[in-house]
């Protein structure tokens, strides 16, 4: 049954959650490298996603669906959470959390450049505005208000948050042709990128990590940014009877996320990346009305 209020609430905790997430990777990346952050992050993911369908009595259909496509399922979970999340987070890794996060934000915007080659679609003037305007404000937060000076915090880190929103975009347009049960689907990539990402942190991320506030931050990173998270604002969408209504709370999400970051990372927000964000949402929103209306 559709019940606004309830889906408003759902859709709030999740942005809420979603925008502590760049600052849970940055604490985490201080004590833990990237793939010892991704393992712990993947494996807590899967479990709670685990637990969810075994309450809901729906674990026997996950390992139907992967007894039936397990290639499917494992080259998904290759690009994300394995490749996805492995890119994004060296990026963080590299840059200030408010430039990662806020460089992140442009895969909506990638994914209309995507939609070109893949889906044959042409975009209209609105599309090629919101482009301009969303890596407009790419650059100005990357060289912190010089654009002209091209001097980047760090090149790597821009290319690599650059980089992963193309990989979501891709994964975003692979996986909306599946048909099937998207909390099922989504436990499948987890449950088949678990032990890749623990050979992948033993070999060459440095071992298992050791308790401490890295460890902590990880497990959080696991449960309230790569699954606990969707499956609140998946319901909130599906529980909505105006999905826009609920789908538009997301633009909360990076003010809040800069706050935080502020607040317990302690970065000082750079004006930059306030002038960029009003480049990138604004942009954000244009690409979205246009595809409404081209729909």
């Amino acid at each position: 049954m559709k019940n606004d209020q309830r889906a408003l609430l759902l859709g709030l905790c999740a942005v809420l959650l979603w925008s502590t997430a760049a600052t849970a990777f940055k604490l985490a990346l201080r004590e833990l490298s990237v793939l010892q952050l991704l393992s712990v992050a993947i494996w807590i993911s899967m479990l709670a996603l685990l637990i969810t369908l075994a309450w809901q009595g729906r674990l026997e259909l996950l390992w139907r669906q992967l007894r039936a496509t397990p290639l499917r399922f494992l080259g998904m979970a290759c690009l994300n959470p394995l490749l996805y999340y492995c890119i994004l987070l060296a990026a963080y890794d590299r840059l200030p959390a408010q430039q990662a996060q806020t460089i992140n934000y442009t895969w909506a915007i990638m994914l209309a450049l995507l939609s070109i080659p893949v889906l044959g679609q042409r975009l209209g003037s609105r599309d090629w505005l919101a482009v301009i305007l969303g890596y407009l404000g790419v650059v100005v937060i990357a060289t912190e208000g010089n654009p002209f000076s091209l001097q980047f915090t760090s090149a790597v880190g821009v290319a690599l948050a650059l980089s992963s929103t193309v990989i979501w975009a891709v994964f975003w347009l692979l996986s909306a042709r599946s048909k099937g049960d998207p909390t099922i689907s989504l436990a499948a990539y987890f449950v088949c990128a678990a032990p890749l990402s623990l050979a992948l942190c033993l070999v060459w991320g440095g071992g298992l990590p050791e308790l401490g506030t890295g460890l902590l931050s990880a497990v959080y990173v696991g449960l309230f940014e790569m699954g606990f998270t969707w499956l609140l604002w998946s319901t909130a969408l599906q529980t909505a009877s105006n999905v826009s209504r609920v789908g538009n709370l997301i633009f909360l999400s990076p003010m809040l996320s800069l706050v935080f970051i502020a607040l317990i990372l302690g970065e000082a927000i750079h004006p930059a990346t306030l002038i960029g964000l009003a480049l990138i949402v604004p942009g954000i929103i244009l690409q979205q009305r246009s595809s409404s209306a081209a729909s």
